[in-house]
């Protein structure tokens, strides 16, 4: 026991060594001012990654016998209650409030993967984004895929676009494409390569549904930089990021077909990039509207812990002790005819 428990402090002494303290120190100002109180609990989280949960995303194109019987004598449950106003019965997504990491499946070219590891908030703008088969959607920030596969567990795409811009993540959105999804399917996605900010102008009015997960600064990963001179200039750089995020927007409003619905997610806690780039694109678009998602954030509270507060068509899960999901921030809006 006392050898066990000794390993353990050792394990979490390493792991509390790789915090950059630059970062946190930028996230102790920041996120005590806009998320008061709910900081020192989320940071507890953020920055011990032993209390870190993985959920398991089941691939509904390769199925494992046995596998969800497995999971429930382990302690997994399903994620996302069947009262969800959008919840397709093939999304099957197991969790369990004890952290820890179920092994992954290595990538194996014409062998597909029986399950996707992710962070299960990861999957409410997939759920916000309600795709129904043969609706034209755009992934608009496709990479590393997670998404993407997650909307074909969903439903069938009439037409799929995968974009991503960066092309070592676009190599690596295409990898997990073919992990899980058969050759007949593949052939009706399309990955691109374009410029995000371009796509409206190229494709206007071509989508039923645009999902855009912008880049933006990850609190998790860089609150772990490695490089102490990268963290700085990253902080440098993170006002730019709204910016970004804005033209991503704009160019995916221009992407919808009037009627259309657009999810707007990132994994930051920053008002910068959520709920500020929401307010700009609703003041400077008059061809779109927010969504009321009350009733998806009234359907996940039990599993996941949501910042109180937030406007109707927004919402932003917090880390939280066995509930260690998030940070996510979902918004969603409609584009409506010009009156």
């Amino acid at each position: 026991f006392f050898l066990s428990l000794k390993l353990e402090k050792k394990r979490k002494g390493k792991l509390q060594k790789q915090i950059c303290q630059v970062v946190l120190d930028h996230f102790e100002k920041q996120y005590t001012a806009e998320l008061g109180d709910a900081w020192s609990s989320v940071r507890d989280v953020l920055t011990s990654p032993w209390r870190w949960q993985h959920a398991l995303l089941l691939n509904r194109f390769s199925p494992c016998p046995g596998l969800e019987s497995s999971l429930a004598e382990q302690g997994y449950h399903p994620a996302f209650p069947a009262a969800l106003p959008y919840l397709p019965a093939a999304l099957r997504c197991y969790i369990r409030r004890t952290p820890g990491r179920f092994p992954a499946q290595k990538h194996q070219p014409g062998k597909l993967k029986e399950y996707y590891l992710l962070n299960a908030a990861s999957l409410l703008p997939v759920l916000a984004l309600e795709v129904k088969d043969g609706e034209d959607v755009l992934d608009l920030c496709a990479a590393p895929g997670g998404k993407s596969v997650a909307i074909l567990q969903c439903a069938c795409p009439g037409h799929f676009q995968c974009n991503e811009y960066d092309d070592l993540r676009s190599r690596w959105l295409e990898q997990t494409i073919e992990s899980f999804i058969p050759d007949p399917l593949i052939n009706l996605i399309m990955v691109s390569k374009l410029d995000g900010r371009q796509i409206g102008d190229l494709q206007p009015e071509f989508y039923d549904k645009v999902l855009v997960d912008a880049p933006c600064s990850n609190d998790r990963s860089w609150l772990f930089s490695a490089d102490p001179q990268q963290a700085v200039l990253r902080l440098m750089q993170r006002e730019e990021l709204s910016s970004l995020q804005f033209q991503l927007l704009r160019s995916a409003v221009k992407a919808l077909r009037p009627g259309g619905s657009l999810v707007y997610s990132t994994c930051t806690l920053s008002k910068a990039e959520n709920s500020d780039v929401i307010d700009l694109i609703l003041s400077s678009c008059r061809n779109v509207v927010p969504v009321d998602m009350s009733g998806m954030a009234r359907g996940v509270s039990q599993e996941f812990t949501l910042l109180s507060g937030t406007q109707r068509h927004e919402l932003l899960v917090l880390p939280g002790k066995g509930r260690a999901w998030g940070p996510m921030y979902v918004a969603k809006l409609k584009k409506v005819s010009p009156t």
